[in-house]
């Protein structure tokens, strides 16, 4: 058996569930009602015109259009009254945006919904009032067509079919505007994005245009994508051609890397950034060392579309490379004379001395004599030692 308070349980929370999902309606019909608030003036024309064919098919001295958020009733177009807005709280409209099809009160004295009213009970009441709803797409109601007179009456058939038909035309007509409204935006955000672009691609160019550097953009079938102005201006220096978007690439590759070159570039395409220095052009006016690195170019998924060929010219380091190279020869040839020719002498000397020695011969400047030569001898090998270690970077020791 079911307890009484399992079930006052369910129905606290079934209704927690309705006021949530209210809530959440009631906030999204709010959202649509937003749309539609600053409509252009030539719809504000369209709907005036509509509200006065309505007042005159219904034959009431008065007719609106209505838009509600959440504290305020807003007039987007009215016939027979210069109000522009009243609260929510004082709308007759708030009652019919709840209501399906059209809400008609033929007295309003006699509607406990409405007799209580302030438009009713005032100076001016109002005793007949008829509305539909304004349903957008998405299903929510964001305001009204309505009609009022200060006198009872009602609508007929063909009235009332035709104030719904006014109702779907007017949000028709609303519905059009957002929408032309929000391709205009678009349109705008899109243009200025567009110039946005095209800036960032004016300056882009000009920092890649300004670089001594060659940038190639090369495609997965070798064709040119992309260059800077570098790149233009040695093919046409080196090859006589001008270099275009679309051209192969090999067609400006020196005939002696064809194979490295698309070793290499079969790597990029594989995903690998490979770097490598080569003479180009060798016993050419146009020989040079490049350092081209080939630095695969992704999408967004990852997927290799290009590869980006980056050449700096380093025949100027290649040169000093050189220069360094044959003078560290010479400073080891120097060495070899330092170790070899200037410690003979010396050698010699000391030789001579340690046989003095044996041989018992004194005389009275032999001490100062020996002390002199073993100091030369150890200077000798100190720039020995400090020839090695430079050439070296590392102690060598003295034979």
């Amino acid at each position: 058996m079911i307890s009484i308070n399992k079930i006052n349980e369910n129905n606290i929370f079934h209704n927690e569930v309705y006021i949530i999902l209210s809530m959440n309606t009631e906030q999204n019909r709010l959202k649509a009602v937003n749309r539609f608030k600053q409509p252009d003036g030539n719809i504000t024309k369209d709907l005036n015109d509509i509200v006065n064919l309505a007042a005159q098919i219904c034959n009431t001295p008065v007719a609106f259009i209505t838009l509600l958020d959440e504290d305020m009733q807003w007039f987007k177009a009215a016939a027979g009254t210069e109000v522009t807005c009243t609260t929510r709280q004082l709308s007759l409209c708030n009652h019919t945006i709840d209501h399906e099809g059209a809400l008609i009160i033929p007295d309003t004295t006699l509607d406990e919904r409405f007799n209580c009213h302030p438009r009713v009970t005032g100076e001016y009441p109002v005793l007949f009032y008829a509305g539909i709803r304004l349903i957008t797409k998405d299903g929510y109601a964001v305001g009204s067509l309505c009609v009022m007179d200060f006198k009872a009456g009602n609508l007929d058939k063909h009235q009332q079919n035709t104030l719904e038909v006014l109702g779907r035309q007017v949000m028709n007509l609303m519905e059009l505007n957002w929408s032309v409204q929000s391709l205009e935006k678009q349109y705008k955000k899109a243009q200025e994005q567009k110039l946005s672009v095209e800036d960032s691609e004016v300056k882009l160019k000009a920092i890649f245009d300004s670089s001594k550097d060659t940038h190639i953009l090369v495609g997965g079938n070798l064709e040119v994508l992309a260059f800077n102005k570098s790149a233009a201006d040695y093919i046409q220096t080196t090859y006589k051609k001008k270099l275009s978007l679309g051209d192969n690439i090999m067609n400006y590759t020196d005939p002696r890397l064809y194979k490295q070159f698309a070793k290499n570039f079969g790597l990029a395409l594989s995903g690998k950034s490979v770097k490598r220095e080569w003479m180009l052009m060798p016993g050419t006016v146009y020989a040079c060392w490049k350092e081209t690195s080939f630095i695969p170019v992704k999408n967004g998924h990852g997927k290799v579309i290009g590869i980006a060929l980056n050449s700096t010219d380093i025949t100027t380091r290649k040169q000093q490379e050189k220069q360094i190279s044959s003078q560290n020869e010479a400073l080891t040839r120097i060495a070899i004379i330092q170790s070899h020719e200037l410690r003979r002498p010396v050698a010699s000397l000391l030789g001579i001395m340690d046989l003095m020695k044996l041989e018992h011969i004194d005389f009275g400047y032999f001490d100062i004599m020996e002390l002199t030569v073993n100091e030369l001898d150890e200077k000798i090998r100190g720039i020995v030692r400090d020839s090695e270690d430079t050439l070296h970077c590392r102690q060598l020791a003295v034979a």
